[in-house]
């Protein structure tokens, strides 16, 4: 079976059918035709962009359970070159401290991102209408020798920020937020961090090593990296090594939202706040998935009681519609510990709410 794209008379490579689109500029009208062989059938028609964006095959007439498991179904490119944003998977765990398993994430991710549909539904947002993103597969790590990882993430991300795409990544532990904001940094400078967690992630050493998914945000202090007086850590609990566990974040300026605070209320007034704090700098976003209640997100590898709720995480993330983001990641998905897939299934819908409010995303 080939598959194809043709949007305007351009060609693509796609998975699960061919799917010939014929537009209108003026009625923006798709003809969706699904071509299996020497087999052609006329599927359907669906509104959508004329222009030369990547557009996944609609469920409505190819299979979700069909083809390749790429980001959301969408095309699959070995580089970011010519995209404004581009899915990535970065497979480890040799950074946890507790629980292993998130090298597993990025592929559990794409697996349960093919219920994904083409708009945000509350938000109008039109993602595919907007922007040109693809899946650029996942960073050859190096299992053995973290620190060797860290050089290979940090020399990949050099080369995606470095053609302007925005980089959305599927973890992995937290280990990878640390390299990842080196290759951000050399390029934007010193960022504004939104940081959604149980765990502020600012030891200095785990065990005599200064490299792993509890230091990321230290090295990134210790090396300038991040914008101080515009970082923000949500969702903080649990028990701590000293009376105040989030000394060291308040002392460098950091703004520290304890999961406490959040606890019976909506979000929506804290991201306004946010929004003010970070301005039109270059922000990042960094969500670790024990952010959730375990109830929500067990699928985890350091699980925190009293969490957020899956509708906070999306209030934060629509929150940030209008800052200058310049990437976003989702880590510490681990699918062993949660044998439905809903934690996986709850990261992909994160994932695509952060393509939604990346910068230039249209919105009905």
């Amino acid at each position: 079976m080939f598959s194809s794209i043709k949007i305007a008379n351009k060609t693509r490579a796609v998975f699960g059918g061919s799917q010939v689109f014929k537009t209108c500029a003026s009625q923006r009208v798709v003809q969706w035709r699904t071509v299996y062989g020497n087999q052609t059938s006329v599927s359907g028609t669906r509104r959508m962009s004329g222009k030369g964006f990547n557009v996944p095959p609609s469920a409505e007439f190819v299979a979700r359970v069909s083809g390749i498991a790429t980001m959301f179904k969408l095309p699959f490119q070995k580089t970011a070159d010519g995209l404004d944003a581009a899915f990535v998977g970065v497979p480890i765990d040799t950074g946890t401290s507790n629980r292993p398993g998130a090298r597993f994430g990025p592929r559990h991710i794409r697996a349960e991102s093919a219920m994904l549909r083409s708009y945000s539904g509350w938000t109008r947002a039109a993602p595919y209408e907007s922007i040109r993103v693809a899946d650029i597969g996942d960073i050859n790590v190096n299992l053995f020798d973290l620190k060797d990882t860290c050089k290979k993430i940090r020399e990949a991300y050099r080369e995606i920020v470095a053609t302007g795409c925005i980089p959305l990544t599927l973890g992995g532990d937290h280990t990878i937020a640390y390299p990842i904001l080196q290759a951000v940094a050399e390029r934007h400078g010193p960022v504004g961090l939104i940081h959604v967690d149980a765990h502020a992630d600012t030891s200095d050493m785990i065990l005599g090593e200064k490299i792993g998914h509890g230091t990321p945000f230290r090295r990134c202090v210790d090396e300038g990296l991040l914008d101080c007086k515009r970082v923000v850590q949500i969702g903080l609990r649990g028990s701590g090594y000293t009376p105040d566990n989030y000394e060291w974040s308040r002392a460098q300026g950091f703004r520290v939202v304890e999961a406490v605070e959040c606890w019976h209320k909506s979000l929506v007034p804290l991201m306004e706040e946010v929004r003010s704090q970070m301005g039109t700098g270059p922000v990042y976003l960094s969500f670790d998935i024990d952010s959730l209640d375990p109830a929500f997100a067990p699928g985890t590898g350091t699980p925190e009681i009293a969490g957020l709720t899956p509708i906070q995480g999306l209030e934060i993330i629509r929150g940030c519609r209008g800052l200058n983001l310049v990437g976003c990641d989702l880590v510490e998905v681990s699918p062993a510990y949660d044998t439905t897939g809903n934690t996986a299934l709850t990261g992909a819908n994160l994932l695509f709410e952060m393509m939604c409010v990346l910068p230039k995303v249209k919105y009905y």
